[in-house]
């Protein structure tokens, strides 16, 4: 598996991309278009938050036709608590892409993100859609990467490619996500292209299971979007034998190079959080099932006085056991061990549920640096587990007060 430089959603075969500035937001580019050369197979998971966005809505119902071509993404509106009004306005933005496009409009995504509560203006993005069908490139994807971003300070994108039998296969994607991140599905947007020959069953059942290794394993203040939704298109011409079942030779490269994808830009939102110091990954290990593990780990970065405590440099090992204690999963307290590390070095700070007597000079010098992790040992099993989160900063409230301003 190789990491290409440079590399984007349209770095496999056969994808395009372009994103503008339709005026949706005051400046900054804000309609992304991804189109594929042919059709896709596609696979998608979605928000669990009962008050679902009507493109959230749209593309559920979209996707159990197994095949797509385009992905029409929008920011600074979510078209999320618009009634029945928004699920027209989705319908509509299909059916506008699949026009200038010459494309059956049920071969067309759409996505939205931003403030919740207000109408699409259809006009707006009527002039966006012309205008990026219009600047559709192989070199696009950095344009449309930055064109789904809302609080997020960079753009969230990467490409890798993996050998299946004699062909090289290319993966890539882009997320965005800065705030109201508590996935349970995806993240807040996340858009996947490759051109493998795979089927759509396959796909999704690839893509349903590096869910939640990846994306709902991240946190950054436990708000679950209307809008999550994270898209995975194939559209084969790489070439490669098709892949149908999970013993077809070319599964096992797939699938992990679509959860190294994943991971990289999961951690890259929770990198990202609105406020952001520090990056925390909190390493559970030694719990009774994956299960537990994963909760347990969650749990933690879930904690918000975890996070203030790590954004305050403060050692309060206290705050991540009581966090671990809460989270339903049951542990013996007492044969619990914690480290704090970064590359300044690693301190254990509790053991068997106790205080070790640690040195807080030490301890101060790890979680001076950017990017903290968590060690949690706990006495149960051999299951081990990572999540997500950032610190919790000052600059958190003052982001979100001043959100729709």
């Amino acid at each position: 598996m190789n990491i290409m430089e440079g590399g984007s959603i349209t770095s496999p075969k056969g994808f395009r991309a372009a994103g503008v500035h339709c005026g949706l937001k005051k400046q900054k580019k804000d309609l992304a278009l991804v189109v594929s050369e042919v059709p896709c197979a596609i696979a998608g998971v979605f928000t669990k938050n009962i008050v679902a966005a009507a493109p959230v809505l749209y593309g559920r119902a979209l996707i159990k036709r197994k095949v797509a071509q385009a992905l029409v993404i929008n920011a600074g509106n979510a078209n999320a608590c618009t009634g029945e009004q928004g699920y027209s306005n989705a319908q509509k933005t299909a059916e506008l892409v699949g026009k200038v496009l010459q494309i059956d409009a049920q071969l067309v995504v759409p996505s939205s993100t931003g403030v919740i509560g207000y109408q699409l203006p259809m006009d707006k993005m009527e002039q966006g859609i012309v205008q990026a069908a219009s600047l559709l490139q192989h070199e696009g994807g950095s344009d449309a990467a930055d064109a789904i971003m809302t609080t997020d300070t960079f753009r969230k994108q990467r490409a890798l490619t993996v050998e299946i039998g004699d062909k090289t296969v290319t993966v890539g994607g882009m997320s965005k996500g800065s705030g109201m991140i508590h996935p349970n599905m995806a993240t807040m947007l996340g858009f996947v292209t490759t051109d493998c020959a795979i089927t759509s069953d396959c796909l999704q059942l690839i893509v349903s299971d590096v869910t939640q290794k990846t994306f709902n394993m991240i946190t950054v203040d436990g708000d679950t979007s209307t809008n999550d939704s994270l898209y995975v298109l194939a559209n084969g011409l790489a070439g490669n034998r098709e892949i149908k079942d999970v013993a077809d030779p070319g599964f096992g490269e797939i699938y992990d190079a679509i959860y190294a994808l994943c991971k990289y830009l999961a951690i890259e939102i929770a990198r990202d959080g609105e406020g952001a110091t520090k990056l925390v990954s909190v390493h559970v290990s030694g719990a009774k099932t994956p299960e537990d593990a994963r909760v347990v780990a969650k749990s933690i970065c879930g904690s918000n006085l975890v996070k203030t405590a790590v954004f305050g440099e403060d050692a309060n090992w206290g705050r991540i056991l009581a966090a671990a204690g809460y989270s339903g999963v049951l542990f013996d307290p007492y044969g619990v061990s914690i480290s704090i590390g970064s590359s300044a070095g690693l301190v254990k700070v509790a053991e068997q549920g106790t205080g070790t007597g640690f040195s807080e000079e030490e301890a101060l010098k790890v979680l001076q640096e950017d990017e903290i992790v968590l060690e949690v040992k706990l006495a149960e099993g051999d299951a081990e587990a990572t999540a997500w989160c950032c610190d919790f900063s000052y600059d958190y409230v003052r982001i979100n007060a001043d959100y729709r301003s």
